[in-house]
This record gives C-alpha cells, sequence and structure tokens, in this order.
C-alpha cells in the first residue's frame, strides 16, 4: 500500500470515528441479496461493489454497519431500510 493510500484510509477511518451515529443493517432469513444491495444503493447511496460487501457481511456476520453520520441522517436511513423489509437499528458511536 503506498503512503497516499495509507494516508487515506487514515483519514477515511478518523471521519469516520468522528460521526455521531452508526446505522446497522441486521440479516433475516427472507430477503435476497439483490433486494439488499439495491436497498442500501438507493437508500445508502451505496456504490454496487460496497453494497455487495455489506449485503455478504450481513450474511457471513449476522449484522455491518453501513452508514456513519449524523442523527437524523441516520434515523431517516434506518426508517427507509425498515419500510423497504429490511431489518436495521441505529446505535449512538
Amino acid at each position: 500500500m503506498s503512503i497516499q493510500s495509507k494516508k487515506q484510509t487514515k483519514i477515511k477511518a478518523e471521519t469516520i470515528s468522528n460521526q455521531p451515529y452508526r446505522l446497522i443493517l441486521n440479516n433475516d432469513d427472507y430477503n435476497s441479496f439483490e433486494w439488499v444491495i439495491k436497498c442500501l444503493m438507493k437508500i445508502c447511496n451505496h456504490e454496487q461493489n460496497q453494497a455487495e460487501q455489506c449485503a455478504f457481511i450481513v450474511h457471513t456476520r449476522g449484522k455491518c454497519d453501513v452508514k456513519y453520520g449524523d442523527e437524523e441522517t441516520i434515523s431517516n436511513m434506518k426508517n427507509k431500510l425498515r419500510s423497504a423489509g429490511l431489518s436495521a437499528t441505529m446505535e449512538k458511536n
């Protein structure tokens, strides 16, 4: 990994850790990978690759942090994911 990539990763990690809330997607037995990926792309503004990775993590580990942000943003995304039939929660960081 180049020095620039390490620096960008560190900045990204610091930015995430400074966000007050996190959105957690939980595994379920009835939504397809395709639906979860579509919802993450539409509601959380994920790129397809990121949405696919999150869906895989949720499937294998049972849950995944999918977004970080302020209370209003994360609460709105949580409600939209739930309206789409997904199991989502939010926690204070």
